[in-house]
C-alpha cells in the first residue's frame, strides 16, 4: 500500500476540518471579513497549511458547495431506486425542512449566495452546482410522475423543479427572520403542500 493510500483519510480529515472552521468564519464574519488567518485559527492549524489543501477563499467556498451538491445527488439516486418513489420522496421532505430550518445551515448558505450576487468566480461555482442539483431532480420527478401515470413535458419539470426549490431555499430565510418558527406545524404543511404538488395533473 502507498503511503499516499495511507494518507489519504489524513489528508480529507483535515480538508472537513478547514471546511468546518469556514464555515463557522463565514458564518461569523461573512466571506469577506474571514480571513485565512481567523480560518487557520479556527481549524488549528497554520495558513500555509491551509493553502497547501486551498488555494483562496473561493476554493474553499467551492468544497462547501460541491460536498451539498455530492449529498443531494447521493439523495435523489437513492429515491430513485426506492419502491415507491412518490413516498420516498415525501420522506425526505422531513429531513429537507429540518435541515432548511437549522440556523446555522441556512446562515452558511445564505452567505455563499449574497456573494454569489457579487462575485462572478463564487457566482459560477453556485450556478454550476444548481444545474446539476436541477437536472438530478428533474429526472428523479419524471420518474415519479410517470410511475403514477403522468405525461409531463420539459418545461413543466422544470417549473416544478423551481417550485420545490423554492420552497426548501426559503426556510433558510425563514430561519434567519424568525428563529421562534414553530417547526411541527410547517413540516406538516410543508409535506401536505409537497403531496400536491407531486400528484398535479399533466
Amino acid at each position: 500500500m502507498s503511503a499516499e493510500h495511507v494518507d489519504q483519510p489524513r489528508a480529507e480529515a483535515r480538508r472537513e476540518q478547514i471546511l468546518s472552521a469556514a464555515a463557522d468564519c463565514f458564518r461569523s464574519h461573512g466571506f469577506h471579513g474571514a480571513s485565512i488567518s481567523q480560518i487557520s485559527k479556527a481549524a488549528g492549524m497554520s495558513a500555509g497549511h491551509i493553502y497547501h489543501y486551498f488555494e483562496n477563499k473561493e476554493a474553499i467556498i467551492a468544497a462547501i458547495v460541491a460536498r451539498d451538491l455530492e449529498h443531494l445527488l447521493t439523495l435523489t439516486a437513492e429515491m430513485r431506486s426506492a419502491c415507491n418513489l412518490k413516498e420516498a420522496m415525501l420522506e425526505c421532505v422531513t429531513t429537507g425542512v429540518e435541515d432548511n430550518l437549522e440556523p446555522h445551515y441556512a446562515g452558511l448558505n445564505l452567505e455563499i449566495v449574497a456573494e454569489a450576487s457579487r462575485n462572478p468566480r463564487v457566482a459560477k461555482i453556485v450556478h454550476d452546482a444548481d444545474v446539476a442539483c436541477r437536472e438530478s431532480l428533474c429526472l428523479t420527478l419524471r420518474h415519479m410522475r410517470q410511475a403514477t401515470g403522468h405525461k409531463d413535458d420539459d418545461a413543466t419539470l422544470a417549473a416544478m423543479v423551481e417550485v420545490l426549490a423554492a420552497m426548501f431555499e426559503g426556510l433558510m430565510c425563514r430561519a434567519i427572520r424568525n428563529p421562534e418558527i414553530d417547526k411541527a406545524t410547517v413540516m406538516r404543511l410543508f409535506q401536505r403542500a409537497v403531496r400536491d404538488l407531486l400528484e398535479q395533473p399533466s
